[in-house]
């Protein structure tokens, strides 16, 4: 099967996916049939298409004739036999497989035998999908992500007998829409819902560990490590009836696996209908759309700081020292800490409270800082006490650390801080989709960022912050927790002991 034409275009599924499907392929040229069971959905459909391109010639960003070409283009089928001239037939339904299955046994009876069906599913199986089908070969699926016309990348997935013309004809087309398309195996979640497992369900996990609340962790997260969004943000934008049943699917389709595991959070907060924006109450409150947020713990006043010891296990200790210098700290340079220092850890996916047992440290006197990421490239600085810390060493440090006007958030112990955590996660989730060579490492990089608008790719993000140091992070928390969720996969460890560089090898498989 070779040689295809897309000019015609049927979309089954007049909702917000079909909407945008449809409305980038009649600007891209294509005469675009929509259909829908529901008529009324297609009337509303095309006029809200309608409403978009009119805004887009008020701005000026799309000329009257081009307007016009556009709406031409766009036409409405009353039934599903109307489907029978396109070229390709793109569904945007609900997701249920029998749902699915039963619309592709009829539109395989309709088109002719060198039309293309695609499905647009996020979460289903694309061979499950196609497997009543006569000829699966010319079948693929073909995800997109809302909205459509701003997220610029959609994902072509090979199902088991899905032929790599199909596939080819697909990203030739995704490219003739404006769109980067990436080539994914046909896995739970494919590329972005995979790879997005490490954010959110990282984040969830803190909060339920009682080390700090839903909006600290959005703030480290975005001051710290350059997300737009946090994860609580990111989910109450996205609705939590969307993306817990994400959740939930990736984990019971690759059989339970830990790294996968939802929380009990969501699925709360979800029976309860807070479910984000939309309800006005999610993760934070939204009162005529504006999110309404807690102000930060004010930086303890009045407080003297005690000398500082620093141990000499501390990542980037040197760094660190020259911190404290330009803090106007007073150093203490001994073999161990007076008996009235402020100690000073900076461990790697340990607990403070381990670090002060087996360096012998006064628990009493012991705070964290996280050091994975350079100081000097973050907004935020991040403490963590152990249950022993003193309050008035806890609020020395946070008034020391704020001295020059950067934010401080002080959180409770655990095995690595909020930051360490996701990221080693996020690494370790990406390193196993290239592992289990569900995509190129540079289609995952392409997917995640235009995807989910991370500041870098998660390979990237490996390469910046050290393999060695991610897997330090990983195998440390194993550790602390004796979890399964935190083993490292083979690929990372590979590459962490060979050189960071490699990550960004097209051969997934080496």
């Amino acid at each position: 099967m070779t040689n295809f034409t897309l000019s015609k275009v049927g979309i089954v599924g007049a909702g917000a996916m079909g909407r945008g499907i449809a409305q980038i392929a009649a600007q891209a040229g294509s005469t675009v049939l929509i259909h829908d069971t529901r008529p009324e959905a297609v009337g509303a459909a095309k006029a809200a298409v309608f409403a978009q391109w009119d805004k887009l010639e008020a701005k000026g960003r799309m000329g009257t004739a081009e307007i016009s070409a556009c709406k031409s283009r766009l036409q409405t089928a009353g039934q599903l036999s109307d489907m029978a001239s396109c070229s390709l037939v793109i569904e945007a339904i609900v997701e249920n497989l029998d749902i699915k299955q039963a619309l592709f046994d009829q539109l395989e009876s309709l088109v002719t035998p060198d039309a293309l069906l695609a499905t647009n599913t996020s979460s289903l199986s694309v061979t499950a999908i196609a497997a009543r089908l006569k000829h699966p070969g010319r079948f693929a699926g073909f995800h997109f992500f809302n909205p459509v016309p701003l997220m610029k990348v959609v994902e072509v997935v090979a199902g088991i007998r899905t032929h790599e013309s199909v596939c080819a004809a697909l990203r030739e087309y995704a490219r003739k829409l404006g769109h980067t398309p990436v080539q994914a195996q046909d896995t739970p979640g494919f590329i972005v819902n995979h790879a997005g497992r490490g954010f959110g369900t990282e984040a969830l996990r803190i909060v339920s560990e009682g080390i700090c609340d839903f909006a600290t962790v959005d703030r480290i997260l975005r001051d710290q490590c350059g997300f737009r969004l946090g994860p609580f943000e990111l989910m109450d934008l996205t609705a939590l009836d969307v993306s817990h049943p994400v959740m939930e699917s990736v984990y019971h389709q690759y059989y339970e696996e830990p790294r996968y595991r939802p929380s009990v959070i969501t699925a709360q907060r979800l029976a309860g209908g807070l479910l984000g924006r939309k309800s006005g109450e999610g993760f934070y409150r939204y009162v005529d759309g504006s999110q309404q947020v807690a102000p930060e713990p004010a930086v303890p006043q009045g407080t003297e700081c005690p000398p500082v010891w620093v141990s000499p296990r501390a990542a980037r200790r040197s760094e660190l020292l020259q911190l404290l210098k330009d803090l106007g700290a007073s150093i203490e340079t001994g073999v161990s800490p007076s008996p009235a220092a402020l100690t000073l850890v900076a461990p790697l996916g340990f607990d403070v409270t381990t670090v002060a047992v087996v360096e012998r440290l006064d628990p009493a006197r012991t705070i964290g800082i996280d050091l994975l990421i350079d100081d000097a490239a973050t907004s935020r600085r991040v403490l963590a006490t152990n249950p022993a810390t003193r309050t008035d060493m806890r609020d020395a440090a946070h008034a020391l650390f704020a001295r020059d006007g950067k934010s401080v958030s002080v959180i409770r112990d655990s095995g690595g801080f909020v930051s360490q955590r996701v990221i080693a996660t996020i690494v370790n989730i990406a390193s196993d989709i290239c592992q289990q060579q569900v995509c190129s490492p540079g289609d995952l990089e392409k997917a995640v960022t235009l995807g989910l608008g991370y500041p870098m790719g998660p390979l990237a993000m490996g390469d910046r912050y050290g393999p060695t140091n991610v897997l330090e992070v990983l195998f440390n928390m194993q550790t602390v927790y004796g979890d399964p969720r935190y083993r490292p996969s083979p690929w990372l460890r590979r590459r962490g002991a060979l050189g960071l560089s490699l990550l960004h090898t097209e051969d997934s498989g080496a």
